[in-house]
């Protein structure tokens, strides 16, 4: 039996690739880990665990973490900096994706509406590099209009998405909201029915995207929160998820058994179980962050804490005396503990592949 690079290239795919990879994903029962990265080394840890454990990958930069990518020192006003780093991201990852022999997804995270002028920043630089090379800059970019009215949500999600299909540029698109915090973007208040979402909203959302192109995949929320959070503080319900399928199915006369490609936020902290159940019912794609965030601390940490005699001045071990006059440049080079929370990062992503079923895909 063939794997993916038998139907998709390894590097940034685009268009119909998506489309292959996500099918190919429902077909063979796993999904892909959505890792947010904030700059090169935490992109560069993903690939690397994706590369060893033979897997595609998709790597998205949420507003924040793009405008950090870019660098603090510039002002995001009108979402300058956002726009920057997420374009130097896109360039660095079709830079080095394909030298890491993955199929790689290049995906931009949350677009609230007050965000939006980001995801039109990110737009026409995919107009741009889709004249010179027949194809977007990104892979798929996600617009969370999720806060606005039902009807305000799918309209303007529609406008946005007839924008990206002459480019066969995916869209992914939230019906009902993620709970917690995230990125700026607060729902730990919100409305605790607003965190399932009916199966009709998200055939009304099938209705207005499924006319103009097959690009576009849907995160109906199903008790999901951003964050970790204590046992039992959080209800998830993924078995709704397969409600959705067969209540679309039966509204369109479907033979396919999961006509939805649904995405699974929030997806730090949860159980095995629950991820296994979201992947049964036809999700393709979870969103990690909290937990990879806090594995790249891990490393550094307990580097700093392990050599942190060393690590108190450039000469000399404190623990060993005044006397002692080693120098200490190996440990305090940045290629050293950044190294280790790369290290950290890439069992976490790997970990994510594993509770997904993706592994040795290739």
């Amino acid at each position: 039996m063939g794997g993916i690079l038998d139907i998709v290239p390894a590097g940034v795919i685009t268009g119909d690739n998506v489309k292959k990879l996500f099918d190919y994903a429902q077909e063979h029962k796993f999904a892909i880990p959505a890792i947010n990265c904030t700059s090169s080394s935490t992109v560069n840890a993903a690939l690397e665990a994706a590369r060893d454990q033979k897997t595609p990958l998709i790597i998205q930069f949420s507003n924040g973490g793009a405008a950090f990518y870019a660098g603090k020192g510039i002002n995001n006003k009108d979402q300058h900096a956002s726009i920057l780093g997420s374009i130097a991201g896109a360039y660095h990852v079709r830079t080095v994706a394909k030298h890491y022999g993955v199929p790689v997804v290049l995906h931009s995270d949350h677009c609230a509406r007050d965000l939006l002028p980001w995801l039109d920043g990110m737009l026409a630089a995919d107009e741009v590099y889709f004249k010179e090379h027949g194809e977007p800059l990104f892979s798929s970019h996600m617009i969370d209009l999720s806060a606005d009215p039902k009807e305000e949500n799918i309209a303007t999600t529609k406008k946005y998405f007839e924008r990206c299909a002459p480019m066969k540029l995916w869209l992914e698109m939230e019906i009902g909201i993620t709970g917690g915090e995230e990125d700026g973007v607060n729902n730990e208040s919100a409305d605790k029915e607003l965190l399932y979402t009916p199966s009709e909203d998200v055939y009304e959302v099938y209705q207005a995207l499924s006319p103009i192109a097959p690009y576009f995949s849907i995160a109906a929320a199903f008790g999901n929160v951003h964050g970790v959070y204590k046992p039992g503080n959080v209800v998830l319900r993924p078995e709704l998820l397969e409600k959705h399928q067969e209540f679309v199915k039966e509204k369109i006369g479907s033979d396919k058994k999961h006509p939805l490609y649904l995405v699974f936020h929030g997806g730090s902290g949860s159980t095995e179980e629950e991820i296994k159940t979201a992947v049964a019912n036809g999700v393709v794609k979870m969103n990690v962050d909290t937990d990879t965030q806090y594995a790249y601390l891990a490393g550094v940490r307990d580097f700093v804490l392990e050599h942190k005699d060393r690590l108190m001045k450039q000469v000399g071990d404190l623990s060993k005396g005044e006397e002692d006059s080693t120098p200490n440049k190996k440990y305090y080079d940045p290629r050293n503990w950044i190294r280790h929370g790369e290290k950290t990062m890439y069992e976490r992503v790997q970990k994510a592949n594993s509770d997904l079923g993706n592994v040795d895909n290739l």
